[in-house]
């Protein structure tokens, strides 16, 4: 029996996505979240084969994830397209250009939430972590829940939560820790938890 996230019964969908996972060699993990919204960060993301877990990892756990993307992209018809994916559109205008404020206040508004950020922001090796996530979940003061596609150990689901301080470099640590041994589909491509270095005399908030 698969964890579940709280509140969700067993459905022959996800029963189905957790034995395709189980055939495929994936174990699901699910640290118990402490609360009903979750900012998740989804780590190593180093190929276009992560889709098949983590939508597997969804449906079988019946995580209420989200993901971002443009406002102009949900117009008719394939707004409905991206709705029915789990797809939140983000209004940079109405939020003055700054998409951490408009992200806040789409996780002000959802009851539950599990959503979903890819902060290596590219699958090739970077230097860093992108840090919109991070100022995300901090100014919302939700949790980040650390995701993991760990091909290493074929493990995939939140193997914790770090509630962020305000301290980047403490949180990102912690982070780091809970990251300790995770290996990418493509480990040469995977880029180092370290925060996007400080910019302009203040930390990036991308």
């Amino acid at each position: 029996m698969a964890p579940l996230w709280p509140g969700r019964t067993p459905t022959p969908t996800s029963r189905a996505a957790l034995l395709a996972l189980s055939a495929l060699g994936w174990t699901v993990v699910l640290a118990p979240p402490p609360g009903p919204k979750v900012v998740a960060a989804v780590a190593p993301h180093t190929s276009n084969a992560d889709f098949w877990p983590g939508i597997l990892l969804a449906t079988a756990v019946r995580l209420p994830v989200r993901f971002l993307a443009k406002r102009e992209l949900f117009t008719f018809p394939v707004g409905v397209v991206m709705r029915a994916l789990g797809g939140l559109p983000v209004d940079r205008q109405r939020a003055g250009g700054n998409v951490v404020d408009a992200v806040v206040a789409i996780i002000d508004r959802e009851p539950e939430l599990v959503l979903a950020v890819a902060p290596e922001g590219t699958r090739a090796r970077g230097e860093y972590w992108k840090t919109g996530f991070y100022y995300m979940a901090l100014e919302a003061g939700v949790p980040i829940g650390v995701t993991v596609l760990d091909w290493g150990r074929r493990r995939v689901g939140i193997v914790g939560y770090v509630q962020p301080t305000g301290d980047l470099h403490a949180d990102f640590a912690h982070i780091r820790a809970l990251l300790e041994g995770v290996r990418g589909h493509t480990p040469g491509q995977e880029t180092p938890a370290y925060p996007r270095p400080v910019q302009d005399g203040g930390p990036s908030r991308l």
